[in-house]
């Protein structure tokens, strides 16, 4: 069995000097029948540890269930690490960030109580710590000091950004503990906001970068150095090298392969411990995206590619193999030891013979919910996907025509008929009306699809905390 501790100068694996070359690997984003290839092509790059956070969300899909089959399989994913030789980082939260749907927080949370998220609320730590009980099968028996892969697990993510309640992250840390967690724990803060070590004694807080800049690299360790109880370790929690995709946006987020491979030789040049967000993004499959929002939502694209050295389809890039050239001046890389090319597949086409309209086929298989006044859809248990709202009134002319200018500009309205007569969508902006309905009395029935999950917010600051991050 091996130790893994943090020494006053350097981490130490059976109190040696060790240097983390971390790569963050999400198995939630990449298909489970590529872990093993992305995880060995991590090896191959020069890093020695595979990073990841863990979504509560996806596990417990409501408060009665735990998934941990097939892509879930988090056990088999640190397994895959272990078997490449590499250590392994946790995060389980409960909030992630991510860039994920709600932060990795289950919708069906904010239906229990009224649990005030992310504080010391005991309706809210008593799902916690349903949630890391379920979590201890899995990440206790596979700690480095059990013979396992993991080496540090991370407690919340970038609170010095969100809130200021010392008391949960100490409940947090305890809670760990309880369930048999044994290896050191980190924390994650927003350079400059580091969370304030001289209270949470209990965690050693690592930094991430948000600018770019060679320099924003240097002054990302300085707040690091000055939080850390024995004040030495230099680890930098995650080298962003682009960013996400909000929808919308005409263009995809990249960093030279100069400026990238720069920024790198000089954290390791300084003996700083890195962890390269993203080694490879992936995708966000289905409607697991999240949001931003600091003052206008974005929600954020499905592919996760974050201009990583790793692309999306597993393909090394050119940053790849330039990150190798400096990873190989720090450790020792076998040259013979290179990802093997892949040939892409042939191209086939389908043909389409059937369909059916969207409404008629929601008419046959939606679940529709009677009520007197609009519900949410975490009200009627729907965490996940669109949600429909359909409503019968009786109306004049002129409120007929406010009704319309209303609904256009905060619903998408897909093609309803007053009188048989269709009403076409403007061509012009958004709350525009293509054509006013009759001037008769009529009946308006129309479906608007609301509620639809663009993405739920995965980051929000902390404005009112009684209200969830989420829309």
């Amino acid at each position: 069995m091996s130790v893994f501790t943090i020494g006053e100068q350097d981490f130490l694996l059976n109190d040696q000097p060790h240097r983390i070359l971390a790569g963050a690997l999400h198995y939630f984003r990449v298909h489970p029948d590529q872990w093993a290839d992305r995880i060995r092509k991590a090896r191959q790059m020069g890093l020695n540890t595979i990073e990841t956070y863990v979504a509560w969300n996806l596990h417990a899909p409501s408060e009665d269930v735990f998934d941990t089959s097939a892509g879930l399989d988090l056990g088999r994913f640190l397994d895959l690490v272990a078997a490449e030789g590499m250590h392994a980082i946790v995060r389980p939260g409960p909030y992630i960030c991510a860039e994920w749907d709600n932060g990795g927080l289950p919708g069906w949370l904010f239906s229990k109580g009224n649990p005030v998220i992310r504080t010391s609320d005991p309706v809210y730590m008593a799902l916690v710590r349903s949630y890391m009980e379920a979590l201890a099968p899995i990440l206790v028996p596979r700690q480095i000091d059990r013979g396992g892969p993991i080496i540090l697990v991370q407690i919340e993510n970038e609170y010095g950004a969100y809130g200021s309640d010392m008391h949960y992250l100490e409940q947090l840390v305890e809670l760990n503990r309880e369930i048999g967690l044994s290896v050191p724990f980190t924390g994650r803060s927003i350079q400059p906001e580091p969370v304030d070590a001289d209270q949470w004694q209990s965690a050693r807080t690592s930094c991430t970068r948000q600018d770019p800049s060679v320099e924003s690299q240097r002054n990302a360790l300085r707040p690091c150095a000055s939080h850390h109880p024995t004040g030495a370790t230099h680890v930098l929690g995650e080298f962003g090298l682009a960013g996400f995709e909000p929808l919308g946006q005409d263009h995809h987020h990249t960093t030279s392969v100069q400026e990238s491979v720069h920024e790198l030789e000089e954290l390791l040049a300084a003996g700083a411990s890195v962890n390269v967000y993203m080694f490879h993004g992936g995708t966000n499959f289905g409607m697991s995206n999240g949001a931003n929002d600091k003052g206008v939502y974005q929600p954020t694209v499905t592919s996760y590619d974050y201009d990583a050295p790793l692309d999306e389809a597993g393909q090394p890039t050119e940053k790849y193999w330039a990150f190798r050239e400096v990873l190989g001046r720090y450790t020792e890389l076998d040259d013979q030891d290179i990802p093997a090319p892949r040939q892409a597949g042939q191209e086939f086409s389908v043909s389409l013979t059937q369909d059916m309209p969207l409404w008629e086929y929601l008419d046959a298989t939606a679940s529709w919910t009677q009520s007197q006044d609009p519900l949410t859809t975490d009200a009627v248990g729907s965490f996940n996907g669109f949600s429909v709202y359909r409503s019968q009134i009786s109306v004049g002319e002129q409120l007929r025509a406010q009704l319309f200018r209303g609904a256009r500009q905060g619903a998408d309205l897909p093609e309803p008929r007053a009188s048989g007569h269709p009403l076409p969508r403007s061509e012009g902006p958004r709350g525009d009306t293509a054509r006013r309905p009759p001037p008769e009395p009529w009946k308006l029935c129309s479906r608007i699809k609301a509620g639809s999950t663009t993405g739920k917010h995965g980051w929000a600051r902390l404005r009112d905390s009684s209200a969830p991050p989420h829309q």
